[in-house]
């Protein structure tokens, strides 16, 4: 079965908005462990625009369940997960004139390079995990550079503005998860998800893991955090029962 991670950069967000104190991103972490996820999210991008390395050190000293650090390939973000060592890193593009993350690790990092990070992480026990767009040739390359999971990037999917599109992008989805799970990597799934189009995605019994933040949060604003974030792992942990009635 697989399982929620909830993202909390979209908390941190809202904070840095009015330079506030609040909304914490560590308290929703620990809302959302008793709501019942499996998981933590965070991405310390280099520009600091949400998450901060106090966040971050706060949320290695509370979080039960597993915390993900998303991270650049870059040796200032290695030295911080190193220092954090959280139980998974995931390491991802970033630019800086992007408003979220916008596709998957290509051609930006040597593939010699992410094998060498990826070795000092694992030496440290840290798993690693590598955000791929849904191209085949990206998964051979995270096994080549001996990444341990695969975040497949599904916002090609989620953006889908027709049944056709959205079919297409399914099917590349389940073609890389499969792959990838022949290859002996772990899979996980986000970017884009949300209450509506998760569950197509439960389809793929391959992805362990399901990383949701901006859907959670919008609905939290009306809702409240702990039923926002219960309200997914429902969904998540019910396997999409009733997905596709209205396709």
């Amino acid at each position: 079965m697989a399982k929620l991670a909830v993202s909390v950069d979209h908390v941190a967000t809202l904070r840095e908005a009015r330079q506030a104190i609040v909304p914490d991103p560590v308290v929703a972490a620990a809302i959302a462990e008793l709501a019942g996820a499996r998981g933590i999210s965070a991405q310390l991008r280099e520009d600091r625009r949400h998450i901060q390395e106090r966040d971050v050190n706060l949320l290695r000293q509370t979080v039960t369940t597993k915390l993900n650090l998303d991270i650049a390939p870059t040796q200032e973000m290695l030295k911080m997960a190193l220092s954090v060592k959280p139980d998974m890193v995931t390491l991802v593009p970033e630019r800086r004139e992007e408003v979220t993350t916008e596709a998957g690790l290509g051609g930006q990092v040597s593939k010699e390079m992410l094998k060498k990070l990826i070795r000092l992480l694992r030496d440290a026990d840290i798993t690693v995990s590598l955000l791929l767009s849904p191209d085949l040739d990206h998964i051979k390359m995270a096994h080549w550079v001996e990444a341990q999971y695969v975040q497949v990037h599904t916002g090609a999917f989620c953006q889908a503005r027709t049944l056709g599109q959205r079919q297409e992008q399914f099917l590349r989805v389940q073609n890389v998860v499969k792959m990838a799970h022949k290859l002996g990597l772990g899979v996980t799934a986000g970017h884009g998800l949300n209450y509506q189009n998760i569950d197509w995605l439960l389809e793929a019994s391959e992805i362990e893991e399901f990383t949701v933040g901006h859907a959670i949060v919008a609905r939290a604003v009306l809702v409240g955090f702990e039923r926002a974030v219960r309200d997914m792992v429902d969904l998540v942990a019910g396997g999409g029962a009733s997905r596709r009635g209205g396709r």
